[in-house]
């Protein structure tokens, strides 16, 4: 997994005031924490900030002030829910060699079985402990021929080496659901005929 160098400046304006102010300025305020350190309270270049952001898990290499050199990882990301932009960043420290908990993507390739089935996706992302400076862009599963009823469990997927799951073994990841034709539940035409006469 590459490093992304992102040059970060503390900050020590807070509340919504500053932060639309550091937004203004195509900046995304955000938090830096982790190993019993206080938060530190950071300002990062948006534009760097949202590419970086476009690879799951990016290990982001952090110049803070351009003193201290950090290693850190994405922990939440909150966007604005109509235009997208970022809003705010949490960031955990990490350190190498050091194994941390993330969720990768699950992606699916293959066709299921004939016959219209629907694939249900249990849990979208799969919760993983890996190295913190090797940790999987995502993992791959293949569902071809997977007919309706059939699942595929955690402990069925294969991870790179050195990553191990973080959730039960026995926990659906993925299911395939028999096509169903949409019908009207009962009753629910008697009650649209009881409306229209009163």
């Amino acid at each position: 997994m590459s490093e992304v160098k992102i040059a970060a400046t503390t900050r020590t304006e807070f509340g919504k005031g500053a932060a639309r102010r550091i937004r203004r300025e195509n900046n995304v305020p955000g938090v830096l924490y982790g190993h019993g350190s206080d938060p530190l309270h950071l300002t990062f270049p948006g534009h760097e900030l949202l590419l970086a952001l476009r690879t799951p898990n990016v290990l982001i290499a952090l110049d803070i002030d351009g003193k201290s050199n950090e290693l850190a990882i994405p922990k939440a990301v909150q966007r604005d829910p109509l235009k997208g932009f970022l809003e705010h960043v949490d960031l955990q420290l990490v350190q190498r060699g050091e194994k941390v908990q993330v969720e990768i993507p699950v992606q699916t390739e293959g066709e299921l079985a004939p016959g219209g089935n629907l694939l249900e996706h249990v849990l979208s992302a799969l919760p993983v402990e890996a190295e913190a400076t090797h940790i999987p862009e995502g993992v791959t599963v293949s569902v071809e021929g997977l007919a309706a009823g059939a699942s595929v469990l955690a402990k069925d997927i294969k991870l790179p080496k050195g990553v191990t799951l973080a959730v039960e073994e026995d926990a659906v990841v993925l299911q395939v659901l028999a096509a169903q034709a949409e019908e009207a539940p009962e009753g629910a035409e008697e009650e649209g005929a009881q409306a229209a006469e009163a």
